[in-house]
């Protein structure tokens, strides 16, 4: 049975009458970036299974799918019916339509986050320098201190000489053990800006004592002025310790007194989740990748804080959604959660676990797949794969997206969107077996289930043929077709 649609003005009411709801795009990440409504999140019908639950877990919520005419909404929306969900609605002529009405739409990823940052800065006067006047600072040995807001990553990636890496709300919480001296002056940079103005803004609303300012388009402003880089860098914050932690702690209390910050204890989460029926609830541990896999209060997902302002479509799905910000002394949660709350998610509270507590689970997020049965994958080991591929037996196809698949590949891999299998497939030469890999190999599992004919996943998916010492190979081989890749 088709889908029920709504016309733009009834979602323009919806979406400000107070209830819960998710705004989803079905479409692959380009089109999206390219122009979208701002309050959507990306899910392309390619993994939906994968993202679904967790961005939208109440399976009665209030869901519109969306598209610019391609009809991936429309398939997107049956899935989701199929899969539980109760009241599922199509945004009748898409964005289109949306735009026809008067409305705006925006092109980039993560508007709603980078556009909170450019308020910020401009409501609260956040001080900035350019690449020009850091470049002088350094260059007459100032007394500053560069802190590298992105992910270790990215920073170790490519950074500024002399930046040491501080991800997030991890500047904030170990500034006392990175900065010494309150004449330092410090310079918060990251990719572009949005990462830059929140942190240093986060340290100035602490009241800092320091000069902080941000870098006014980070590291692409840098290397617009021709300056050098260095790649593979790995200054790194150090340990937070016991004197550290009290004036991280006193920061975060003055935080949490100006933006009215809520706590609760594992009581209250039980009965929300207790609640998970009426409401939906995202439990969100703000630490440090490595902490969280160390040990996390079961079902929690891992969001460190900066990614989590820096990205809120990727992990909070359903507007109006309950969010529990988790950490292990409330610094870091504290800080995050003056963010969300600003931006608009009013009811984010702030729980702390203790680390060493032994009902902790470890290892890392493991999402849950909608529809996903192991035992119904026709699967096929590495060794078997390997040997198939050598002997011209098989044709590999890889879902990872582009910059993954250019990145490392294995040897012989088309690349392919699960969204558009059958065009693809359509392109191969005759073979007698399809096999199919991702990262892990879930969406691999996914796509061999749903195939015609012989067909198999990879078991572990790219990363098992890592793990087995083979070869990846960098080069940007593609379907003749050409899906819409994603750079």
């Amino acid at each position: 049975m088709p889908c029920p649609t709504i016309e733009p003005k009834i979602l323009k009411r919806w979406l400000h009458d107070g209830q819960e709801i998710a705004l989803l795009d079905a479409r692959e990440e380009v089109p999206f970036d390219a122009r979208h409504l701002l309050f959507a999140s990306c899910v392309p019908l390619s993994q939906l299974e994968l993202l679904l639950d967790s961005l939208v877990p109440r399976r009665s919520t209030r869901i519109v799918w969306c598209d610019d005419g391609e009809g991936l909404a429309d398939k997107a929306a049956l899935l989701t019916s199929s899969l539980g969900y109760s009241n599922v609605s199509l945004l009748q002529g898409g964005v289109t339509a949306w735009e026809q009405e008067g409305q705006p739409v925006y092109s980039g990823v993560h508007v709603p986050s980078k556009a909170f940052a450019e308020v910020v800065e401009r409501e609260a006067e956040t001080p900035h320098i350019s690449a020009y006047q850091l470049k002088a600072l350094i260059e007459e040995g100032a007394d500053i201190a560069i802190y590298d807001t992105r992910t270790y990553e990215e920073f170790h990636g490519n950074s500024i000489p002399g930046a040491i890496s501080a991800p997030g709300v991890e500047l904030f919480y170990r500034f006392a053990d990175l900065v010494t001296s309150p004449n330092t002056r410090v310079v918060v940079n990251c990719g572009g800006r949005t990462r830059s103005i929140i942190g240093a803004q986060a340290l100035i609303n602490a009241g800092i004592p320091n000069e902080v300012v941000s870098l006014k388009n980070g590291t692409q402003d840098w290397h617009l002025y021709g300056y050098e880089v260095v790649e593979g860098a790995t200054l790194r914050y150090p340990d937070v310790s016991a004197a550290g932690l009290a004036r991280a702690q006193t920061a975060a209390a003055t935080i949490a007194e100006r933006f009215e910050i809520q706590t609760i204890d594992e009581f209250i989460l039980s009965t929300w989740k207790n609640e998970a029926d009426a409401r939906n609830l995202y439990v969100l541990d703000v630490r440090t990748p490595e902490e969280y896999k160390a040990g996390h209060l079961p079902g929690a997902r891992s969001a460190p804080g900066g990614q989590l302002v820096q990205e809120t479509d990727t992990f909070l799905g359903t507007w109006g959604g309950r969010v529990v910000l988790v950490d292990n002394d409330g610094v870091r949660a504290t800080v995050t959660a003056s963010w969300l709350l600003q931006m608009g998610w009013q009811d984010t509270v702030v729980l702390s676990i203790d680390p060493l507590r032994d009902d902790l689970e470890s290892g890392p997020f493991n999402p849950h797949i909608l529809g996903y049965n192991e035992t119904s994958i026709p699967s096929i080991s590495v060794p078997e794969a390997q040997k198939l591929l050598s002997e011209d037996k098989a044709h590999l196809i890889d879902l990872a997206n582009s910059k993954k698949f250019r990145q490392g590949h294995i040897p012989g891999a088309w690349f392919a969107i699960r969204a558009r299998l059958d065009a693809a497939i359509r392109e191969l030469p005759v073979s007698e077996t399809i096999i199919f890999t991702s990262p892990d190999g879930l969406l691999a599992g996914l796509a061999a289930r749903d195939c015609r004919g012989n067909a198999r996943a990879l078991t572990g998916g790219t990363a098992a043929w890592v793990a087995a010492g083979l070869p990846l190979k960098a080069v940007p081989v593609v379907l003749p077709a050409r899906p819409t890749i994603y750079d």
